[in-house]
């Protein structure tokens, strides 16, 4: 038996919790060296070439980069769940069957995005009024980058597959070895080469292209119900509506989330440059929580498909429960060493007083918040693994996003003052916490989706 095999069986019938963290850590791991792979661009390029292509990088593309990414695997993300769950009920050519649309989809909407970024990277930079200065070099970045959308896609829609299956620590390795090609590719094209921006994108595009190409030999190569064979590759309407059930929400999820962040950035930006820098650095201190929450969140989906699918719906209820005993020691781990470390974390990124001050205010305003996040992360996990996405896209929509809009558009005018602006996040956590909860319990514990009898062998997988 392989060693993604023998993960999968035991997220179905091995400790919950030591299964849990066996699962995170390369999952946490990945993310970092995620962060590591997106930042070595700006690292590189604003030591060697200069502030003008750090903005040319870093600024308005950036932006558009991370939005239209976040919507594409907020999308390709309902083939995670709906692969997850096949898997836990041992559906072979279910598995099988999804894992082919869910490639096919990803190579149409690769070349889709692909087309039109190239088309359209100088129209977007316009309209985000791009400095005058740095617009061609942004422009050159942003095309590079969008000609190798494909790849990206494909290593995003494979590494789920994967992670879908029990397999964290795979996608892991490939992000170690395409992060260190990518240092090794940028030093090479930027300051030896003298390539510039066009060396950076490049750089970026390879190793996307080597980390797709791994993933590829692995899915290829496997022997299990997750094999990829480029002739069964097509859409299938049947797998494709189920996985645009739970896709299409975490997309406009992810959506609303950067438009909301737009908005919020500029109300910040209305308080003057000293803010700003020290907002960003406050986003930059505070990493460490987000990551460890949000790949923690992705290991409770992964239990969660995988066990509902399999019809064991008493170990679905013991994982959301110690997901929420484990999130919940981890935040306060967290909170304390950011709280005792915020100073260093913060030097880091600043050297101005008056920024540094300001960041540290906002980190200690910040930190204590955080247990106020658990519910939303570990609740809509769970709700993502049992396939339900639209309602609970409609409440963190609704209370993390429109309110903390409606927030800052009121409350701010009413005391002009940057703490109500930060106040915004508590309080949208809070109720967004409150009616995750309320619809978590009434529409799955009390309706008795999660108290029935566990599954009889044979019976196929209750799949949204």
């Amino acid at each position: 038996m392989n060693e993604s095999a023998k993960t999968s069986n035991q997220i179905t019938e091995g400790v919950i919790w030591k299964q849990l963290l066996l699962f995170f850590f390369p999952l946490l791991f990945g993310t970092f060296f995620q962060m590591l792979y997106n930042t070595t661009d700006t690292i590189i390029v604003g030591r060697f070439i200069g502030t003008t292509a750090l903005s040319a990088i870093g600024g308005a593309p950036a932006t558009i980069v991370n939005l239209l990414i976040g919507a594409l695997t907020g999308l390709s993300s309902g083939a995670t769940v709906i692969i997850a769950q096949f898997y836990g009920a041992d559906e072979k050519n279910h598995v099988s069957e999804t894992v082919h649309t869910a490639v096919g989809m990803t190579v149409i909407l690769g070349a889709a995005a692909m087309v039109f970024g190239m088309l359209s990277a100088r129209y977007l930079l316009v309209a985000m009024n791009t400095p005058e200065d740095a617009l061609e070099e942004s422009v050159t970045y942003l095309t590079v980058y969008f000609a190798g959308m494909i790849p990206n896609m494909f290593y995003n829609t494979g590494a789920g597959i994967l992670r879908a299956i029990g397999d964290s620590r795979r996608p892991l390795y490939f992000l170690v070895v395409s992060c260190l090609a990518n240092i090794v590719l940028d030093i090479f094209f930027v300051p030896v080469l003298g390539m510039g921006v066009m060396g950076a994108a490049l750089a970026t595009i390879l190793c996307q292209t080597l980390s797709a190409v791994l993933v590829l030999i692995v899915l290829m190569r496997s022997g299990e119900s997750y094999r990829l064979e480029p002739g069964k590759i097509r859409i299938r309407r049947e797998y494709l509506k189920r996985i645009l059930k739970i896709g299409i929400p975490a997309m406009l999820q992810s959506m609303t989330y950067s438009v909301t962040n737009v908005i919020l950035q500029v109300v910040v930006n209305g308080f003057g440059t000293a803010y700003v820098a020290g907002w960003a650095a406050c986003a930059k201190g505070d990493q460490l929580f987000w990551m460890l929450t949000q790949s923690f969140g992705i290991a409770v989906t992964t239990f969660v498909g995988q066990n509902y699918g399999a019809g064991h719906y008493q170990r679905v209820r013991r994982c959301i429960r110690q997901g929420f005993l484990i999130e919940t020691i981890m935040t306060l781990v967290t909170e304390f060493f950011l709280w005792t470390a915020t100073g260093p974390i913060l030097s880091l990124f600043t050297t101005d007083q008056e920024v540094f001050d300001l960041a540290f205010g906002m980190m200690h305003f910040f930190i204590p918040c955080y247990v106020t996040w658990i519910c939303i992360e570990i609740i809509s996990s769970a709700l993502r693994g049992l396939g339900d996405s639209v309602f609970p896209m409609i409440i963190t929509v609704s209370g993390v996003c429109v309110l903390r809009i409606a927030w800052v558009l009121t409350a701010v005018r009413i005391w002009p003052q940057f703490r109500t602006v930060m106040m915004s996040y508590p309080i949208s956590w809070i109720l967004t916490s409150i009616l995750l909860i309320v619809y978590f319990v009434f529409a799955w514990m009390r309706s008795g989706k999660l108290k029935g009898i566990e599954r009889p062998a044979g019976q196929k997988a209750r799949v949204w």
